[in-house]
């Protein structure tokens, strides 16, 4: 029986396909197995994952945040696979015609994962080490695979499967089991073995009991949660708190060897702290709404909880800093991660007595890992991005001349006051109503200078005064509600809020970039007409 060509095409390209995937899965999970014993933000996916943050522009990122909202991460991470299964079946189908060709591009991979790794914050050529290994691996799997294919059988053996010379399909399979069985095997120790490193960190944060508070926050005021249905509670329980941050792997600190340096610029005592010595001193308790600059008017990054740490410009008083307003010579405090963010917060608002925290303890409770345990800032009345370091390992005092963090070396604003907002939480975008009243309700926040007054108008017309929640303190959010006589029809409601100071809240609408969005929140309803 003569061989069909067109078949041996498919065969050899179907192949080719399976021996790039294999190869691919082998290269991915002994990556994996070295990055977990260094350290993990250094496998592949991850490193390359940080690049694409880093390089992507502001405007796209926004567009992610905006689409994707907190999954932006997940998304990331499947598309950087969706892109190597790509390239893995497109170099297996290469291997089949050109395999040196093909080696070189593995290799190639394996350089930019290096590349991505290494151009990290906390970047090391230690870092460097799991993606050429996972070339290494893949490009060796390439060839043992590919070459297994090209051997044939003697003429005259199977026969009934295509005849003499016909490729032993059945040797391929068993290899590619063996390979996808051998990867597993290497992928469970990977994942045993960096279970076990963040096992610690994990074991560290069950045994951390928070310590009382020297001035615990007083309880929150009768009144301050309206409870109205569809207006969330107004502490945000620690699982429903939003999460914006540059991590694609949540870094898990080992509270017992977790350090806190601080040095720098008018340091006239520079220190190293260790959590048993940062809370030796007086821990206070206040309650903070944070805010994200990438919050779009409306948007659901704000939330608000009871922090408990210990307060920042204390401790850098303790360590010889002067605000520059008494002729320090720093103005930028830049807080460093453990994985190498850096964030530039003005020294003056740190140290001018409002409430700068660093926080071990929110909700009461420790930190959870995603909000930075052990150890983050939080500082009311600034966006996240120039005060909410999480995961903290350093602070450094220098000028925001001589150096700009992360954020604004792309596109962002040096320093960012919180701007007024109110946001609409009820009734939702296009909804259905009854006719009669209607309870709308929502929060709004000027970190700082507190909230005053909230209005609310329907169609453009007259503002209606909303009856807002009671106070806690300045820096925290307050809900409000406005009873609404709706009338059958398509109606526009709009809010505003007038802060602390008298000034109220613009309605020239701007996007996040450089230093949050304004605006009045709008949604649109519907009213039924009357049965």
């Amino acid at each position: 029986m003569e061989s069909d060509p067109s078949r041996s095409v498919r065969t050899s390209r179907a192949t080719g396909a399976v021996s790039g995937i294999v190869a691919a899965v082998a290269g991915l999970a002994s990556a994996q197995l070295a990055a977990a014993a260094g350290r993990p933000e250094a496998s592949p996916v991850t490193a390359v994952g940080g690049a694409v943050v880093d390089l992507t522009p502001v405007a796209v990122r926004e567009w992610a945040i905006r689409l994707f909202g907190t999954s932006d991460k997940l998304v990331l991470g499947l598309g950087i696979l969706a892109v190597l299964a790509a390239v893995a079946v497109g170099t297996g189908l290469l291997a089949v015609r050109h395999l040196p060709a093909a080696i070189a591009v593995t290799s190639g991979f394996g350089l930019v994962g290096a590349l991505a790794a290494l151009s990290r914050p906390e970047g090391s050529w230690q870092d460097a080490l799991p993606s050429l290994v996972g070339a290494l691996v893949s490009a060796g799997v390439l060839y043992l695979l590919v070459t297994a294919a090209r051997r044939r059988r003697p003429a005259g053996a199977g026969a009934s499967q295509g005849g003499a010379g016909a490729m032993d399909r059945r040797g391929f399979g068993r290899l590619v089991v063996a390979v996808l069985a051998a990867s597993a095997g290497v992928g469970l120790g990977a994942r045993r073995l960096g279970a076990h490193g963040s096992a610690d960190a994990t074991a560290s944060r069950a045994r951390f009991v928070l310590p009382r508070p020297t001035v615990p926050a007083p309880p929150v005021p009768a009144g301050a949660d309206l409870r109205v249905p569809g207006l969330g509670p107004f502490l945000t329980p620690d699982a429903d708190f939003y999460r914006v941050d540059t991590a694609l792997v949540v870094p898990r600190v080992d509270a017992d060897t977790w350090r806190l340096r601080i040095h720098g610029e008018g340091v006239t005592r520079p220190m190293t702290l260790d959590l048993r010595r940062l809370l030796a001193r007086p821990v206070v308790e206040h309650d903070i709404t944070l805010t994200c600059v990438s919050n779009e008017v409306g948007g659901p990054y704000a939330g608000n909880a009871r922090w408990l740490g210990v307060r920042l410009g204390d401790l850098l008083r303790e360590a010889g800093v002067r605000p520059p307003s008494e002729g320090g010579p720093a103005d930028q405090l830049v807080a460093r991660s453990v994985d190498g963010m850096t964030i530039g917060t003005p020294v003056e608002t740190v140290m001018d007595g409002r409430a700068a925290l660093l926080a071990v303890g929110m909700n009461g409770q420790p930190l959870p890992f995603a909000h930075g345990f052990p150890v983050r800032m939080v500082v009311p009345g600034l966006y996240g991005y120039v005060s909410a370091c999480k995961w903290i390992a350093e602070l450094r005092l220098t000028t925001f001349a001589a150096y700009d963090a992360y954020w604004v070396r792309r596109s962002w604003a040096q320093q960012a006051t919180v701007k007024t907002q109110s946001r609409i939480d009820t009734p939702r975008p296009y909804a259905d109503l009854a006719p009669g009243r209607v309870a709308v309700a929502g929060v709004a926040w000027a970190q700082h200078r507190g909230i005053a007054r909230v209005q609310v108008r329907v169609d453009g017309g007259p503002w209606q005064e909303a009856r807002l929640g009671a106070a806690d303190g300045v820096d925290t959010w307050r809900q409000w509600v406005w009873p609404w006589e709706a009338t059958p029809g398509q109606h526009t409601l709009e809010v505003r809020a007038t802060d602390g100071t008298g000034a109220v809240q613009t309605g020239v609408r701007t996007g996040t970039v450089p230093d949050g969005a304004t605006g009045w929140h709008a949604v649109d309803v519907r009213v039924r007409a009357l049965p």
